[in-house]
């Protein structure tokens, strides 16, 4: 059968482009080498966010007596909380993989690789391997974490964000090198489940890409919480200790410094994953950063395309969904979109950070006149009822048009309020676009109103900023 689409690589940009493809009418063939979901159902987003769900319960556990609710202790069962989240993970997986066959899409598992631009070589579990022929193959085959060229990186305890989701025993001592998202949200975790955690940072703060004012007061937050942050430190070497530990030493500003724990986590980043694709015999070029495509995801060899973190730039699951839509689309005539200006991010610590859109640094270097406003989740009736003030909502817009072009969460439901924010980003809605929608009331989502309106001097719940109109 000769398919249309081939795509190689069943994670969140895989499958989402075979569907889409099918619902367009394409004959799709997705071949996987290992489970559907890729990262992110198996190793990533998923497995760790039913983590943080036994980190949030356990929050609530110990903050119950505030709200009147008497407990004598609890324990914390590791695994049944590894049960939970492998439950999760199978039951979202089972759900892929009936979403294709609704689809009629050819699942195929084995390691594929090219044969010619037209033609890719599946090695399947078992049996000879064969052929398949394609107009257009899309590669969707993710990222994998990378290990840093640090002496003793290969020591046992020292473990990447596979190994450490896959942990039987919660570590009494745990140090986790890189304080970027993967790093923060384990820090979290962990020091919720009762781990001393200790977080060493190469720049001069954890998160440094997202914005200061927030990574500011989650740090106030963090530290409250137990957790121990080291910025500025480069890490030297990780070696053997008594006792069965680990030290890690490290140089920071006013000299070298060791840390010890049970375990470490490296948590210093992600590489492409295209090991074995044969992309040299078909000449697709790719650098360390990943493969190169243009803005419609076809790379340099008519016919192949890329998309998700193996191209690099926003390594995001819904990107790599949103790049797989628009690639297929592009394949069979339509306009695919996506705008880069405006892909949420969010980083499940606690409380939670949620980003779209533009940052002030980034607006300042497009040279982009912007007004500022922020209103604060202590103002807030529905968080200050939840015992969640902590946090604000940071609101950037163009001037003089008043259009927002960056909001900035932290706080409490910050996931889910961030998207609202997306909505005004993408569609370039106004202070008064924004201000004419009704709230309602108690909710978190009337912080994002009320800082909106600050923008103009118009907020409720705040001190005005200037003493007379």
């Amino acid at each position: 059968m000769q398919r249309d689409i081939v795509i190689i690589g069943g994670g969140p940009g895989g499958y989402v482009a075979a569907i889409r493809a099918a619902q367009l009418g394409a004959k799709v063939t997705l071949i996987e080498k290992g489970q559907l979901g890729g990262t992110c159902l198996n190793q990533g987003c998923i497995p760790t966010k039913a983590l943080y769900q036994n980190a949030q319960v356990i929050h609530a556990l110990t903050r119950s007596a505030e709200f009147g609710v008497i407990h004598s202790g609890f324990t914390i069962d590791m695994a049944k909380i590894q049960e939970r989240k492998t439950g999760v993970v199978t039951q979202l997986r089972e759900g892929i993989a009936k979403l294709l066959q609704a689809y009629e899409v050819e699942h195929i598992m084995g390691h594929a690789k090219f044969a010619s631009s037209r033609e890719v070589i599946v090695n399947p579990p078992e049996g000879p391997e064969y052929t398949l022929q394609a107009e257009h193959i899309i590669i969707a085959t993710g990222g994998v974490p990378t290990r840093p060229p640090i002496l003793g990186s290969d020591l046992p305890g020292v473990l990447n964000s596979t190994e450490l989701l896959a942990v039987s025993e919660i570590p009494s001592s745990l140090i986790v090198i890189g304080g970027g998202v993967i790093g923060m949200e384990f820090a979290g975790i962990f020091n919720s489940f009762g781990s001393d955690v200790t977080v060493i940072e190469f720049m001069p703060r954890i998160l440094h890409q997202v914005d200061k004012d927030l990574v500011l007061r989650l740090n106030t937050s963090l530290r409250k919480s137990g957790m121990k942050l080291a910025t500025n430190m480069k890490v030297q070497e990780i070696r053997q200790a008594e006792g069965g530990l680990l030290e890690v030493l490290a140089l920071g500003q006013s000299g070298p410094e060791i840390f010890s724990a049970a375990k470490i986590l490296l948590a210093t980043g992600r590489g492409i994953n295209i090991e074995g694709l044969n992309l040299e015999a078909i000449g697709v070029e790719y650098d360390r950063k990943g493969i190169k495509v243009d803005q419609k995801f076809a790379t340099n060899v008519k016919g192949v395309y890329a998309i998700g973190d193996v191209i690099g730039g926003h390594m995001l699951a819904h990107v790599a969904s949103e790049e797989g839509k628009a690639c297929v689309e592009n394949i069979l005539g339509l306009n695919g979109h996506i705008n880069y200006d405006c892909v949420p991010a969010i980083v499940f610590t606690s409380p939670e950070i949620a980003t779209v859109g533009l940052s002030e640094e980034e607006a300042l270097a497009r040279g982009i006149p912007i007004s500022v406003s922020k209103f604060m989740l202590g103002a807030n009736s529905k968080a200050v009822a939840m015992g969640e003030e902590l946090g604000l909502v940071k609101v950037l817009a163009r001037e003089p048009s008043k259009e927002v072009i960056g909001v900035h969460v932290l706080g409490s439901h910050a996931s889910s309020l961030i998207h609202e924010a997306a909505l005004a980003v993408e569609h370039k809605l106004t202070v008064n676009d924004i201000a004419r929608t009704i709230h309602a009331h108690p909710t978190i989502s009337e912080a994002f109103l009320e800082a909106v309106l600050g923008l103009d001097d118009r907020a409720i719940h705040a001190a005005p900023r200037r003493s007379s109109r």
